[in-house]
């Protein structure tokens, strides 16, 4: 059994959602060219993915698994984590419009984020109990978030460079994605 150390540790570090299990790839790299844009997604993935965490656990534990319908995981957990973006996202517009209209087309785009589900998923195959799954989701949070606010700065730092046109923009970040990645795998021995 690991640690709650172990797992916040190699959630943020070894098993990087993004950098290491490639999922969230899509705003990793259509949100990332500029730090606040960056830093509003990371914030808003930060809130749903610990919301989602919660109720898939639930789901799981309370649903699912009574009844012998664990094969439905993955169906229920959509629907579950599409139904919290769309509870949150209304909840935000009544209660704090001025962050709602900061986030902007931020929450939406949560609900297709394979990141969020893919913790949920993870969680479930690792059979964490409901403290593990929550330190496994803001681990990956917090991974997720350093991934995407670094890879800001790179791309901005890289826009300002004069790139032969063959890679500017997207293969750029491909490569540097990449060189972000690569870097992250050399601590994948680490248990």
């Amino acid at each position: 059994m690991d640690s709650t150390f172990g797992i916040l540790f190699s959630s943020i570090f070894v098993t990087n959602i993004i950098l290491s299990r490639f999922l969230g790839m899509c705003s990793f790299l259509g949100v990332s060219k500029n730090f606040k844009n960056s830093a509003g997604m990371s914030a808003a993935v930060s809130f749903v993915m610990l919301l989602a965490t919660m109720l898939s656990y639930a789901c799981y534990h309370l649903l699912l698994v009574p009844f012998h319908l664990e094969y439905l995981k993955t169906l229920v957990f959509i629907l579950a984590i599409a139904t919290l973006v769309q509870l949150v996202e209304m909840f935000m517009k009544k209660a704090m419009p001025a962050l709602h209209k900061a986030m902007g087309i931020y929450l939406p785009l949560i609900t297709t984020n394979c990141a969020i589900l893919g913790i949920a998923l993870i969680n479930v195959e690792n059979n964490y109990g409901f403290i593990d799954s929550c330190v496994n989701s803001i681990g990956t949070s917090l991974g997720y978030t350093m991934a995407i606010l670094l890879f800001s700065c790179i791309r901005e730092r890289l826009n300002e460079k004069a790139l032969p046109k063959c890679l500017q923009n997207l293969p750029i970040a491909l490569i540097t994605a990449s060189c972000m990645s690569i870097s992250m795998m050399g601590m994948s021995g680490i248990h």
